[in-house]
């Protein structure tokens, strides 16, 4: 009773088209999308910013000088 099955999900769905229409779900979508993504980067802090660095991820400009 606890989870939801596969005609629950179909349902949310049909509902969730019907009210948003199928041209601004990839929209919403995306704008999801980038919201838990920022979301994520900000909770997971100066560590999870760290390695993002040192696994070459971003590019940041450092201020340290190199040795």
């Amino acid at each position: 009773m606890g989870s939801m099955s596969l005609v629950h999900w179909l349902i949310v769905l049909a509902v969730v088209i019907l009210l948003f229409g199928p041209r601004r779900l990839p929209e919403l979508a995306k704008g999801m999308g980038e919201a838990i993504r920022e979301f994520k980067k900000a909770v997971g802090g100066p560590d999870q910013q760290k390695t993002q660095i040192t696994s070459g991820q971003q590019n940041p400009v450092s201020s340290e000088p190199k040795a």
